[in-house]
């Protein structure tokens, strides 16, 4: 039997920003603060996707982040291979959702 590898460890910068007197942070209304916040996201340079998923049957959600599109796009393809979720997708550029069974529409300048 194998041994399930240990995921590396993601950095983040909690310990520099907790270490941080408040005076260094600008008082900011909580109304600015949400749509700051939640409806002008950023990513970190560091990630290039976060994939929530949400189990219809179930109604269990799991995220998963990706450093890499190739992983992320794999990912994102096994999950809608299985056909039971629905799938937030979160780039740098902009959010999709993808309904389970989601077939893209695609215009064919062939046809």
């Amino acid at each position: 039997m194998t041994k399930k590898k240990k995921k590396p460890y993601f950095p983040n910068n909690y310990d520099a920003v907790a270490s941080c007197p408040s005076e260094w942070f600008i008082p900011i209304p909580f109304d600015d603060f949400m749509n700051w916040k939640i409806g002008g996201y950023e990513l970190p340079s560091s990630i290039n996707c976060i994939i929530r998923e949400k189990r219809m049957d179930t109604g269990e959600v799991t995220e998963y982040v990706y450093q890499t599109a190739r992983h992320g796009r794999r990912k994102a393809e096994q999950i809608m291979n299985e056909g039971v979720s629905e799938l937030t997708i979160c780039t740098e550029e902009e959010v999709h959702h993808l309904p389970p069974h989601y077939v893209p529409e695609y215009d064919d300048p062939l046809a």
